[in-house]
């Protein structure tokens, strides 16, 4: 009778905390989801969500050099006057922007001011 009550017991208690476990709820943090396949069943790339994203640019930094041989750093790639990224050519670098042009419309990057 004891061992029949216990058992009841425990399978009360462990029954409760099954269901007082809250639901889930996966945070990816800007990342994609690891479970969806990068691949279709014909074998065509699933284009990912990140590069439509990459499509703003993003000044982070520079490296300037008065003889020319500056670099920059925007969406997270290392470039130099004369590349090309995402459609953009790389016109110039100076000491606090960078110069782009994409189909002859010009644009400029700055870097967000210092401090006081």
């Amino acid at each position: 009778m004891l061992k029949n009550s216990f058992c009841i017991l425990l399978i009360l208690v462990f029954t409760s905390c099954a269901f007082a476990q809250g639901e889930f709820v996966y945070d990816a943090k800007g990342k994609r989801n690891p479970f969806i396949p990068l691949v279709t069943p014909e074998g065509q790339l699933i284009k990912l969500q990140e590069d439509e994203k990459k499509s703003e640019l993003s000044l982070k930094g520079i490296i300037y050099d008065k003889s020319g041989a500056s670099f920059a750093i925007i969406n997270d790639e290392v470039i130099k006057a004369g590349d090309n990224l995402l459609g953009y050519q790389i016109v110039k670098i100076e000491e606090r922007k960078v110069v782009l042009s994409k189909d002859g419309v010009p644009q400029e990057l700055e870097l967000p001011k210092e401090g006081p």
